[in-house]
């Protein structure tokens, strides 16, 4: 099935070179392009699209701001935020705002078509290199108050934080997959959160983990 997309940056250059690759790679057409939120904002009932790569550091507003009035209108986008990483503090509005994914703008383009499979799949995306950045400067606390999770529930979800899948969790700490789902299922009823974008931001908000 072929992915109609839409990329939001103002800079293109940079969208030149992204229309580009994902045209190369065949199963993907740009569809519409925007170098500004309020741009973008004034074509969307034009231009029919699944996917939508979103900066967020733009004049005007900026890709949470964007992302929200977008959402309001199209509920059903899937917004994958763009970011350098100097902007790495900005994610967790992204993630208020409703983006299913995040890359980073050096991202090979493996991970950008692994990011829109993900998202078109129902899923939240991460960059690795963004996750290996943010988790690199995060450590653990003991001592959480009033945290509602086990400490094997804890444990798990600073792995979710790392980037680990539930099979990689399940081997790092020599139990089952089955058991990782489960727990997993919990943490995320325990804490409200819908995806993976969510428990990355409640794991730093109650210092589960912390930048």
């Amino acid at each position: 099935m072929e992915r109609r997309i839409i990329l939001v940056d103002d800079h293109s250059l940079f969208r030149n070179g992204l229309r580009g690759l994902l045209e190369r790679c065949g199963g993907c057409r740009v569809v519409g392009e925007a170098g500004s939120g309020e741009e973008f904002l004034g074509m969307l009932d034009d231009v029919e699209a699944d996917i939508v790569f979103m900066d967020f550091a733009m004049p005007g507003l900026d890709g949470a701001q964007t992302t929200e009035r977008a959402l309001a209108r199209r509920p059903e986008l899937r917004i994958i935020t763009l970011s350098m990483f100097g902007e790495e503090s900005y994610y967790s509005r992204m993630v208020e705002a409703g983006a299913k994914g995040f890359l980073l703008k050096d991202s090979d383009i493996g991970d950008v078509l692994e990011a829109i499979d993900t998202v078109m799949a129902g899923g939240s995306y991460f960059s690795p290199q963004l996750l290996t950045s943010l988790t690199g400067r995060m450590r653990t606390r003991e001592d959480v108050p009033d945290e509602p999770l086990s400490s094997r529930e804890r444990e798990i979800l600073v792995a979710v934080c790392q980037g680990l899948s539930n099979q990689e969790i399940a081997d790092t700490l020599f139990i089952s997959k089955r058991t990782v789902d489960k727990h997993r299922a919990n943490i995320l009823e325990k804490t409200g959160c819908k995806n993976t974008a969510s428990l990355v931001v409640y794991a730093i908000r109650h210092g589960i983990v912390e930048l």
